[in-house]
């Protein structure tokens, strides 16, 4: 279920209140969309108050120029009364046929390099072999699906354990969750936040120093974490689909991990072969 960004409105309520709760997160003006829009702020600002209705098109302009996702453009469309736009195919559905080949192909070309699919609620869709592998330790029961890339970094018997800069790479994955929680305002990725927030952390990376002569990654944070007794080093890059049509598809994140360093390039490489 959708809500409304300011935690008031509803599509009971009409379009005008989910429009102007929009615009009021994304802090602008009612003049500034308009101009973005090729509207006037009478226009919006009679749409926000009900006095006038949006049509379909406009409806989605705004949307577009206030960055809404597309699963709450169905919602803004449903409370101006128009006909949702976006379908929400499942993922195995037929139709997604060729999307799914085509990230198969994606993320198993780059291996050994570890590359995983994520949809909106960071649920993994898909992985190649190097992400399998960071995997290997990890108890059973955080690996039955749907498997969470989130709790199995986070929680203490997934590879926390064995993330050496673990206070650095949680905050970085909780901020990344607070933006996404702002962006959707969804209730459950909220009880994922809390869940993993809540998770045993240690006062210090004791452990994380770096190594003599080891190159220093200044243009990402790295994640580096052990395996086997090796010293792993990455910097993780997420892509998106660009324009999606479809909410399933618009929900789902590519994550790559790139080596960070020369060792862990040349481990992966001879683990694979």
């Amino acid at each position: 279920m959708t809500t409304a960004p300011s935690g008031t409105a509803s599509t009971a309520d009409g379009v005008g209140p989910l429009l102007r709760a929009w615009r009021e997160q994304r802090r602008v003006s009612q003049l500034e969309l308009a101009l973005r829009a090729g509207s006037s702020a009478r226009h919006i600002s009679f749409i926000e108050t009900g006095r006038s209705r949006p049509s379909e098109e406009m409806v989605l302009r705004l949307a577009e120029h206030l960055d809404v996702p597309v699963r709450e453009r169905n919602s803004l469309l449903l409370a101006a009364g128009h006909a949702p736009r976006f379908p929400h195919t499942p993922l195995d559905d037929p139709a997604l046929d060729a999307l799914r080949e085509g990230i198969e192909r994606l993320i198993g070309g780059f291996e050994p390099y570890p590359a995983l699919v994520v949809d909106a609620m960071y649920d993994v869709v898909a992985a190649n072999r190097g992400v399998m592998m960071l995997f290997d330790g990890v108890p059973e029961s955080l690996l039955e699906p749907p498997l969470n890339a989130v709790r199995l970094t986070l929680h203490p018997r997934g590879l926390a354990p064995r993330i050496l800069n673990l206070r650095e790479w949680r905050g970085h994955l909780l901020e990344q969750m607070e933006r996404h929680i702002a962006l959707r305002r969804s209730a459950p990725l909220r009880a994922l936040y809390e869940e993993v927030a809540a998770y045993p952390v240690p006062d210090t990376d004791e452990r994380y120093t770096a190594e003599p002569g080891a190159p220093v990654v200044h243009f990402a944070l790295p994640m580096v974490i052990e395996h086997n007794g090796r010293r792993l080093s990455f910097v993780s890059s997420i892509s998106t689909f660009n324009t999606p049509m479809d909410v399933t598809v618009a929900e789902l994140a590519v994550e790559t991990l790139l080596p960070a360093d020369p060792a862990t390039a040349k481990y992966l490489q001879s683990w694979l072969s």
